[in-house]
């Protein structure tokens, strides 16, 4: 079976949560998030949280995560893996305004 990769992108995540993908839920199926890069854009630390909803609770993946000027986090990587079921939400919020870009893979639609 051919695996469908996506990627989501967000600019200047601030002090409002933001959530991926884009303002909806996951499509149908269940995905794997492979990895999740927080960039801090700013000259000052900032720090960042991440957590997915899945329609009821708010998970954390990270809670108040500090992240040096210029430096970024990387939340999954390669040994790692997070799987969302359809309606899940992945939200990145900062305490600093305009601070963190986001980079997020996903592997769609995994066989179950």
């Amino acid at each position: 079976m051919a695996q469908n990769f996506r990627r989501y992108t967000i600019n200047s995540v601030g002090t409002a949560a933001q959530d991926i993908p884009d303002g909806s839920n996951f499509p149908t199926g269940y995905h794997t998030i492979i990895s999740i890069r927080l960039a801090n854009v700013t000259g000052n630390m900032v720090k960042v949280s991440a957590y997915i909803n899945d329609g009821t609770n708010d998970i954390s993946l990270v809670k108040d995560a500090p992240i040096p000027a210029g430096s970024s986090l990387e939340l999954i990587d390669g040994g790692s893996k997070v799987v969302t079921a359809a309606g899940d939400r992945l939200y990145v919020i900062s305490d600093t305004a305009a601070s963190v870009d986001v980079h997020c893979s996903v592997v769609q639609e995994i066989s179950t």
